[in-house]
């Protein structure tokens, strides 16, 4: 792949400019957003149904356009609570949830903002989102003031994570290094833990978040910063109790190339997708303590049901069913992932979280 050695000679350089080890942070954010090289900047086809097509993945609005429907009960009940009319999103992949949620919203929505760090994508947004082009906008980087309602779908999970290793009771923070054209893991001692104390003395290889907490942190100063908001995130990941469970030793980072998953973000660099669970937890902690109060926290089955996807189901096809259903079943998104929800105020109940919602393990 063309791609492949520009990017990997660019990090190679930064290990090398950094006496010859980087975090994993630090090569994950440059296998994924180094400008025009990494996975999320370059050409590659990435979102799509079937390998055939060249995708990586699919996500949750490319399964069914009753995802975005159903999300846009909440953001409508959202924006009326916040008495705005702008939607954001981050990380918009195709742009099928914002015309989903546009096509549902109509008048509700005034403006819808897109902060995407993809400009190869940013292209395929406005040829979908080109009937509703008056509304839209994007830009790069973070303006001082947001006001509206927030969602990310699967965006804190491609945020950049540091990796710690226990080795023989000793934390060590696990790096890269060059070896040769590749690269190869090298763990260095540190003082940085995960937020809670993992039972047992058997090796442990974990994460930890700081990129997704600050990016909570600079959400919540923006929103603080105008008239109020709230934000939804929907992504896989756990509570930190089941996050740092003795038994989840091997780490959450995963990838994803043609729609098969491997746990080697060393290799194929630029090419496949790398990801890590959220720490809800995390999250919520982060958020809570920049001044945002959280609405909720539950699983995305809970979440859907409560804003109506059944019934919308049973109006719908068979076909259109049957891929809704995988939104919600337990042993496919309906578990694993999960929503939470925060805003400058919380004055009101998010129907979201109407029924199951889980704050309390968090």
């Amino acid at each position: 792949m063309s791609l492949t050695k520009p990017l990997c000679d660019r990090i190679h350089q930064a290990i090398a400019q950094a006496g010859g080890w980087i975090g994993f942070d630090r090569f994950m954010a440059m296998a994924l957003y180094e400008p025009g090289l990494g996975y999320y900047t370059n050409t590659l086809q990435k979102f799509g149904a079937m390998p055939s097509s060249g995708s990586d993945f699919v996500t949750a609005p490319g399964l069914s356009p009753l995802f975005g429907q159903t999300l846009a009960v909440q953001v409508r009940q959202a924006l009326q609570a916040t008495g705005t009319q702008d939607v954001w999103e981050f990380g918009a992949g195709t742009g099928a949830l914002a015309l989903q949620l546009l096509d549902s919203l109509g008048d509700s929505v005034e403006r819808y903002t897109i902060i995407d760090l993809s400009g190869t994508l940013r292209a395929r947004q406005a040829d979908t989102l080109a009937p509703h082009a008056h509304k839209v906008r994007w830009l790069d980087a973070w303006p001082d003031v947001i006001e509206g309602v927030v969602v990310g779908n699967e965006v804190l999970d491609a945020m950049p994570v540091q990796l710690l290793q226990r080795t023989g009771g000793v934390w060590h923070e696990r790096g890269v290094i060059s070896e040769g054209e590749g690269f190869v893991w090298e763990d260095r001692p540190t003082d940085l833990r995960p937020p809670l104390e993992v039972e047992g003395e058997h090796d442990y290889l974990t994460e930890i978040h700081p990129q997704a907490e600050a990016f909570l942190a600079s959400l919540a100063e923006r929103l603080k910063a105008g008239q109020g908001g709230a934000a939804f995130f929907l992504d896989y990941g756990f509570p930190e109790g089941e996050y740092f469970h003795p038994q989840r030793h091997m780490g959450t980072v995963m990838c994803h190339q043609l729609h098969q998953a491997d746990a080697d973000p060393l290799v194929a660099v630029g090419q496949k997708d790398i990801t890590a669970h959220v720490n809800f937890t995390g999250v919520a902690l982060a958020a809570q303590n920049a001044g945002l109060d959280v609405l909720g926290y539950t699983s995305q089955a809970w979440f859907l049901l409560n804003l109506g996807i059944a019934e919308c189901m049973a109006a719908a096809t068979l076909a259109e069913r049957s891929q809704a259903q995988r939104l919600v079943n337990e042993h496919e998104m309906g578990e694993l992932f999960k929503v939470i929800g925060v805003a400058t105020s919380s004055d009101w109940a998010a129907q979201g979280f109407e029924r199951g919602d889980r704050s309390h393990r968090l």
